[in-house]
Formats: structure tokens, C-alpha cells, sequence
């Protein structure tokens, strides 16, 4: 990313979540890196279902 100024800054998570989980790629024949490794995320709007289930996740661990 152009300009990055600070190394902590969210977006930098939510790339590697776009990365990892919801952009296929050429080399996995279309698959996301999370899907090759047996990893999927069932949902129309995978960033929704992603945020659903970590919201879930934080709410039964506290």
C-alpha cells in the first residue's frame, strides 16, 4: 500500500484476511488459501460471515 505510515494499522489485518480467506487465487486453481488448506466459509458475503463468527467467538469466551 502506497503512503503506509504506521505498521499496527487494521488494515493490514483486514488484507490478510482478504488474502487468506475470500480472494481465490490463480496458483490454488481458483481456491483461497484457507480453502486448500481445508478451511471454508459457507455464506453469501464471506466478510459478513467472517465478522459473525469472530463476534461469536469473542462473546463465548467472555
Amino acid at each position: 500500500m502506497k503512503g503506509l505510515k504506521k505498521e499496527d494499522t487494521p488494515i493490514l489485518k483486514g488484507y490478510q484476511i482478504l488474502h487468506n480467506y475470500i480472494r481465490p487465487h490463480q496458483g490454488l486453481k481458483g481456491k483461497t488459501p484457507a480453502e486448500a488448506c481445508g478451511i471454508t466459509v459457507k455464506g453469501k458475503n464471506k466478510w459478513l460471515t467472517l465478522i459473525q463468527n469472530a463476534s461469536m467467538k469473542e462473546q463465548r469466551s467472555s
